[in-house]
């Protein structure tokens, strides 16, 4: 039998081949109408915000994005890992968005490899396709949000870990284990829940040092105190903060858990019971309240593609790893479970699926080590009758159906090409019609930006009015109102917490101690008004 003819790394040619195209459908999905896809809030304009301060006027911030689970904060390296797109772009949204989709991409062929190193060319391809076409994957890869980093530095930490843990005893790579750290430690500060992935990434380090001999050991070893020094020192901005602020950010974080972390109703077992479906079936389906059936149907496929390659595969990689798998996606559960018990309530307008995106390179790897074993399961050869050929295999059949069947599936519930609040397209259309309608005023004047409700920034409008050259200060960096125009943007589906509906109650009631008169007002987004006021 004639070897298999390599091209690069170990991949045939029909191999890269496959990925080439897995790649090519993954960034059509990506980049098409990019501008207009991703939703565009507070969260957009915030971050935004912070990369123009960082890159045009050399601000450096100490502290990431602010969480929705307590008055503290995420991790900065969230900031400098877009700020080149941001500093090349000259703080352009789009760009920024552009980096997060290649780094979507860049997730799908770190998956297929993951996948390839641990069940073969057949694995590797059911997972990247899957990771390629899974609706959620694509809606994390167009919009720009911290956690959207996730699925490429998990994806990382996972495959360097693997690839240091499966080498033979006698070697051992330090190097890969710096990686795999590296990897973790961005997932951590793209979400503060992305700590929980340290334990499956700790965990298998240590066992990697207990088998080697005492030079590998050392080495390894050397590795760890690494890893541990570059988790120091992304947090030095943290600690700057913390000095300056007599400890603000872990008090706030000390009061949370003190509280009992986010409140729910529901008992402990079927809070994990929610969540463990999250886990297992966001990433193959999407939201769980939008296709319940699937949702079950996905999740019980990947326990039982756990279970079955835990125990029957033949290869002792490939049970390690599904091992591996299973007790990070069992610990994760259980972890989110108490940490986040907020997920155990479903709510479509908030996506908190978010917390548990680290996860979901595991979910695609695990169900294409399953599929392939089902593929490769054997069969019984039958001639079928008048034709000079044999049945195909039962298991190839199924599995097949099954990839079709879930590919197709997320392609029909792709993220849509427009966004309902108009992307980032809106927002500086609203901006510029803000701008059009102060047409008199000098560009050195402020503007007074208001936000209701209170809770909620501004920073939806704030950025865009930035972006385009006007001075939009924080409220409390202004010394009165008064003699300033003054711009509210109005959410109204907090109009309960707001206490007057948007659209002219809400916002004259905010401008009324200051003299104000209207010379505009508009819906900029479903739900999203915006007024003008100038004095007088």
């Amino acid at each position: 039998m004639t070897p298999d003819r390599r091209s690069f790394a170990g991949a045939s040619a029909r191999e890269l081949a496959g990925l080439t195209g897995i790649l090519v459908l993954a960034a059509i999905l990506r980049f098409v109408a990019l501008p207009t896809r991703g939703r565009w809030d507070a969260d957009q304009g915030h971050d935004m915000l912070t990369l123009l301060e960082l890159t045009q006027r050399g601000v450096v911030p100490l502290l990431g994005p602010p969480t929705s689970i307590g008055d503290f904060h995420h991790g900065v390296l969230y900031y400098f890992l877009l700020a080149p797109a941001a500093w090349l772009s000259g703080s352009d949204p789009v760009a920024v968005t552009g980096m997060i989709a290649l780094a979507g991409i860049a997730a799908v062929a770190v998956t297929w490899w993951l996948a390839r190193s641990i069940g073969g060319p057949v694995a590797a391809l059911i997972a990247g396709l899957l990771m390629a076409t899974s609706a959620a994957a694509v809606d994390e890869s167009t919009f720009i949000w911290n956690p959207n980093l996730i699925a490429l530095s998990s994806s990382i930490a996972l495959a360097a870990a693997w690839r240091a843990w499966s080498a033979p005893p006698g070697v051992a790579r330090p190097l890969a284990w710096v990686v795999a750290f590296a990897g973790a430690i961005a997932t951590m500060h793209c979400h503060v829940l992305g700590s929980v992935l340290a334990p499956a990434i700790v965990v298998p380090w240590i066992l990697d040092v207990r088998r080697r001999d005492p030079a590998g050991r050392r080495r390894l070893l050397i590795a760890g105190g690494i890893g541990l020094l570059l988790l120091i020192l992304s947090y030095v901005p943290l600690l700057v903060h913390e000095l300056q602020t007599n400890f603000s950010e872990v008090q706030a974080a000390l009061a949370f858990l003190s509280g009992g972390g986010e409140p729910s109703s529901m008992s402990l077992p079927v809070r994990f019971l929610v969540v463990g479906l999250r886990v297992l079936a966001w990433p193959l389906v999407g939201l769980i309240t939008e296709a319940p059936v699937a949702a079950i149907l996905a999740a019980a496929g990947v326990i039982a593609a756990v279970g079955w390659r835990s125990a029957a595969a033949d290869d002792a990689g490939e049970r390690r790893a599904a091992r591996w798998f299973g007790l990070t996606l069992l610990w994760t559960t259980a972890a989110l479970t108490v940490a986040a018990s907020g997920l155990a309530t479903v709510v479509p307008s908030l996506p908190n699926d978010h917390y548990h995106a680290f996860a979901d390179p595991i979910v695609f790897v695990t169900v294409g080590l399953g599929l392939a074993a089902l593929a490769r399961l054997p069969h019984d050869a039958r001639v079928v009758a008048g034709a000079d050929r044999t049945l195909p295999p039962l298991g190839a059949i199924v599995a097949g159906a099954i990839v079709v069947g879930i590919v197709g599936f997320n392609l029909v519930r792709q993220p849509p090409l427009i966004s309902p609040d108009g992307g980032w397209p809106g927002g500086d259309a609203a901006a510029q019609r803000v701008l059009d309608a102060l047409g008199d005023v000098p560009a050195s004047e402020d503007v007074v930006l208001h936000s209701l409700p209170d809770f909620k920034s501004g920073d939806a409008l704030r950025f865009p009015l930035v972006h385009r050259g006007a001075s939009v200060p924080e409220l409390d960096a202004l010394p009165a109102y008064d003699g300033l125009p003054n711009v509210v943007i109005c959410d109204d589906l907090f109009q309960e917490a707001i206490g007057a509906p948007c659209g002219g109650p809400a916002e004259d009631a905010r401008v009324a101690p200051y003299g104000q008169r209207l010379i505009d007002r508009f819906e900029a987004a479903p739900d999203r008004w915006i007024s003008v006021y100038v004095p007088g």
